[in-house]
């Protein structure tokens, strides 16, 4: 926000130096950043954060001043003469869209003489930034810049039979704005129309057709609120965009249209003449009712750490345009202004108005403010684990859009078979590949993998091979219906160079971290973009864990993988959900390890993990670890439909050093469990 120094003037007596007011102004939140001389004057550029609206406007930046240096605040109360003609006889508005447009307001002027602005007008409107255009238009842009309520001025000749509607766009509807440059609207997009066609999009921008030109005598004059958010999602689908959505999109203050409006009447009929009609058209929802916050004057020596003087705070809420209500010496109720409603809504609130005003410089690094001790959730816990074993992996953390284009969410999608929802505007320029030759990125993904496969295609092909990657981020899942919100939970995805054993591995290991007792379960798995001889369902205790397994070929090609690559997507709900979060002493063994070596010979149709469990099962509480080695396929030595099955095992006793009978009692336990069951031969 670009503010005047000669029209703050106006509002404040500005006695300070510049240095001296910047400073102060950036310790109170309005961040300084930058100055320059325009024609004589300072135009003074303000950082204003999203939460307060109300300085974007000269008077809510000296109302700033005033407050900050105990000085008055002067704020014209616009009285403009009426005729004796009722504005309800010639003009009538409807709003048929209440959820778009809460209050709208017009006033007429008749007889007005178009032409240039005065020189202090022109001169103030340029020293921020703003060209004049003419003394109707630059008045609606004065009384904008000056409280932060966007006007807009219709020629009323061009308004068919008096008439203003406020509605929906109609689909596929065409609009031409003021700067000449014709637009293609969409549901969901306020439009202020005539009986006959649009004139306005409602909190954007006003129609060539019935803008103010020299020609014109009579003047329309809108005062409305439009919702913040149909006027940020129009000016984004439009890419247009202008000081009065940018205000809109932060909730300006309906308590202000009736003073911005006849505000901007008084000021046209100083520089343009004409006559005011009686009255003032004021349909919709009046103004809630402005809601009150109670201040406990202890919380200020808690929150901020130092005794703040008791006199001062009433003074300063009631300078900031607080109401004051009841007060004791132990607390203050006040009502808040009508521009502070979106800021102002709790008691903290009131604490950190009163702390800036006062000075944070004034708060002295021993200031003691007690300090709770906080309490890490078992989501970010095992957040944390995740993170410190991909990264001790080798893996490094990827963060990628959460919107793909149709062909990929098409491509790979386990967690949901329904439609995947569209968002209003597509993301352009986000993917380089899916912009050109994909298509629109317009899907909020079902799944993270074809992200992660992307981001591994563009390292491809700037000949970074090596690429290790993993993400945590949430999926959307549409839900039966259209009007049923999506549920978003949250998955881990990994994607590496290395091949699938070796990523099931890190899975494993991760999974071991969070819960030795648990095992991952592994299951036949059919999905186009993986290798169907080496990728696996993923289960724990029976429940979906998630996927894994190597990129097809026919994967590969889809998505443009010069290099082989092993991917996995997993349920973070589920991990949390089994992970053991407090650490537990688990007592090593002294005595020495005895290793096994098994080459079984097996059906095809047998299973790795079935018989792991076999393993697992008859070596007993001797069986320390079991690990797979290899598999090899020779039908001359071993026959048709055969496999061997290379496997090791490690023994261990936590009470005596093993001796060779126990472990060969151990070993022959497990032949005789896997010949009973899976049919198995022990090659001598």
């Amino acid at each position: 926000m670009i503010v005047s120094w000669d029209w703050l003037s106006q509002y404040v007596d500005l006695q300070m130096s510049h240095e001296d007011l910047v400073d102060r102004l950036t310790m109170s939140g309005l961040n300084h950043e930058g100055t320059d001389e325009v024609g004589g004057d300072r135009a003074i550029d303000l950082e204003v954060t999203s939460n307060r609206p109300d300085c974007l406007g000269h008077i809510g930046v000296a109302r700033e001043i005033a407050v900050l240096y105990d000085l008055p605040l002067a704020i014209p109360e616009p009285a403009p003469e009426t005729s004796t003609e009722s504005i309800s006889d010639v003009c009538d508005i409807e709003i048929k869209c209440p959820e778009f447009c809460q209050r709208y307001t017009a006033r007429l002027i008749r007889g007005v003489k178009v032409g240039p602005s005065p020189d202090w007008l022109v001169k103030r409107l340029e020293a921020i930034g703003v060209a004049s255009v003419n003394n109707v238009v630059d008045a609606t842009n004065y009384v904008l810049f000056e409280c932060g309520q966007p006007l807009h001025a219709f020629d009323f000749g061009k308004i068919n039979d008096g008439k203003i509607i406020v509605r929906d766009a109609a689909e596929g509807e065409t609009f031409t704005a003021i700067d000449h440059k014709e637009y293609q609207l969409q549901p969901g997009m306020c439009m202020i129309a005539d009986s006959k066609e649009s004139v306005c999009i409602g909190g954007v921008m006003g129609g060539a057709d019935s803008e103010v030109s020299d020609a014109t005598t009579d003047i329309l004059l809108e005062a409305a609120w439009f919702d913040p958010l149909t006027v940020r999602n129009a000016a984004r689908r439009l890419n247009l965009h202008s000081p009065s959505s940018f205000r809109f999109e932060r909730n300006v203050n309906s308590h202000n249209i009736d003073w911005a409006s006849r505000r901007c009447c008084e000021l046209i009929l100083e520089m343009a003449g004409g006559e005011l009609l009686d009255g003032f058209i004021d349909v919709g929802s009046p103004p809630a009712e402005l809601p009150q916050v109670t201040l406990r004057l202890d919380q200020l020596q808690r929150v901020l750490g130092i005794d703040i003087p008791a006199e001062f705070v009433p003074k300063t809420l009631n300078a900031l345009g607080m109401t004051v209500g009841s007060s004791d010496e132990s607390s203050i109720t006040i009502t808040v202004p009508g521009w502070r409603t979106k800021d102002i809504t709790r008691e903290v609130d009131l604490v950190e108005e009163v702390g800036r005003i006062y000075g944070y410089d004034k708060v002295p690094d021993t200031a003691s403010v007690p300090m709770a001790a906080s309490y890490r959730l078992p989501a970010d816990r095992v957040m944390g684990t995740v993170r410190n074993v991909l990264t001790a992996s080798g893996f490094d953390e990827a963060m990628t859009p959460s919107v793909v284009p149709e062909v990929w969410s098409a491509a790979f999608s386990p967690w949901s078979a329904n439609e995947p929802m569209s968002i209003s505007q597509p993301m352009l320029g986000v993917l380089e590949r899916a912009s050109q030759n994909i298509g629109a990125v317009d899907l909020l993904r079902r799944s993270v993998l074809p992200s992660m496969l992307e981001a591994r295609r563009i390292n491809d092909y700037r000949f970074n091979t090596d690429v290790e990657l993993f993400e945590t981020a949430k999926v959307y899942l549409p839900g039966g219906s259209k009007d049923e919100l999506p549920t978003q939970p949250l998955k881990l995805a990994i994607i590496s160079s290395r091949d699938y054993f070796s990523l099931k591995g890190v899975v494993e290991h991760l999974v071991n971290r969070l819960n030795p007792a648990v095992s991952v379960e592994v299951g036949p798995c059919d999905h186009e973009v993986l290798d169907v001889s080496r990728s696996a369902e993923l289960k724990i205790g029976g429940t979906l864990f998630g996927w894994i397994g190597e990129v097809s070929d026919a994967g590969r090609k889809m998505f443009g993988l010069r290099s082989g690559a092993a991917v996995a997507e997993l349920d973070m709900d589920l991990l949390e959900e089994v992970a053991v979060l407090v650490p537990r002493h688990v007592n090593q063994s002294p005595f020495p390890p005895v290793s096994r070596d098994f080459n079984f010979i097996v059906d095809n149709s047998v299973h790795w993990a079935d018989l792991r469990e076999t393993v697992t099962s008859a070596g007993g509480e001797l069986l320390e670890s079991i690990q797979y080695k290899e598999t090899f396929r020779d039908e001359k030595k071993d026959g048709a439909g055969k496999k061997r099955l290379l496997l090791s095992v490690v023994l261990r006793s936590g009470e005596a050093t093993l001796t060779g009978e126990q472990a060969d009692a151990v070993c022959k336990s497990i032949v005789d469990a896997c010949s009973s069951k899976h049919s198995a031969s022990l090659v001598a």
